[in-house]
């Protein structure tokens, strides 16, 4: 027996943070992402390995297959966290893993781990369809978070994404804006904890309907406009709001403030990728500030 899942990474373009509470979120399934390979085996055991994008293995563990106890493992948080995914599993569907003899597991990234693309989000979408579960409910069990990056795991188009009563609303959108070549997405060098990020935007006082209103009301812009300089107001704008509500200055303002072009923040501030609008001389401005990796919207869409 030999089976093959598949997820899709993400970018959040527009509702970082406002997001969890409901406001309307424009998010980006990635052509890059992450794959999982089950093939049956007689070890009675259930044989983990993580490979990265360039096929190196950076994580490996071993359960015994009936009660998951752990067995050995490369890294005790790491299998922690994925012992913990695949009880939540089992808890949703009791017919899986019981009554195999014994499995193998290989997953493999498509893209860099510290890209923030989506390595937790993708796994646990994949673990899901194995499993026959709920992803949505298996993220949250497991770690929280609003879920928009589960829809883009499922989705092969832009969505847009919100939650109403704690339900997931997903609309696959035509999102192909005529200025869509003028757009880069620059890695950061650093990861970012979406999990610490959360907790710092849950101790804010702010008010949250404006927030919402406010938020909602740019991502419906950002999908309409067909001009370039208005959707460059319009990730200014939103930079500017939620700098209120973090108490953060906007990245531009704290490392790019001789650039030309607009720049917006995705997830959590200060790591990860951001968005900018540029021309054929992007690249050249970012290398030049240390920041190598710059990859064009069309190049990172996956449609």
């Amino acid at each position: 027996m030999q089976k093959d899942f598949y997820s899709n990474g993400k970018l959040l373009l527009s509702g970082e943070y406002a997001i969890l509470d409901g406001a309307l979120g424009l998010a980006l399934p990635t052509k890059y992402g992450q794959s999982l390979r089950v093939t049956s085996t007689s070890s009675e055991h259930l044989e983990w390995v993580s490979l990265d994008d360039t096929g190196v293995e950076w994580f490996a563990a071993n359960f015994a297959l009936k009660d998951l106890v752990e067995i050995s493992s490369s890294d005790q948080a790491i299998s922690k966290t994925l012992k913990k995914l695949l009880l939540q599993a089992r808890l949703q569907n009791p017919d899986f893993l019981p009554n195999q003899t014994g499995l193998k597991v290989v997953t493999k990234l498509g893209f860099p781990r510290l890209w923030g693309l989506g390595t937790s989000s993708t796994l646990i979408n994949n673990i899901a369809q194995w499993a026959k579960v709920d992803a949505y409910q298996l993220l949250w069990n497991a770690f929280g978070g609003s879920g928009y990056d589960i829809a883009c795991a499922k989705h092969n188009s832009p969505i847009l994404y919100q939650l109403e009563n704690g339900t997931p609303k997903v609309e696959e959108v035509a999102f192909n804006p005529p200025f869509k070549d003028a757009i880069y997405f620059v890695y950061l060098n650093q990861k970012q904890s979406s999990k610490e990020a959360i907790a710092a935007y849950r101790k804010k006082e702010f008010d949250t309907t404006k927030l919402l209103q406010d938020i909602t009301g740019i991502t419906q812009k950002m999908i309409t406009t067909n001009s370039l300089s208005e959707f460059e107001a319009l990730m200014t704008t939103h930079e500017e709001v939620l700098s209120q509500v973090l108490e953060v200055q906007p990245i531009k303002s704290r490392l790019f403030a001789d650039y030309s072009g607009a720049i917006k923040s995705l997830g959590a501030w200060g790591g990860d990728f951001i968005m900018v609008t540029g021309n054929g001389k992007t690249a050249d401005y970012f290398k030049s500030k240390g920041y190598k990796t710059i990859i064009p919207y069309t190049h990172m869409a996956l449609s």
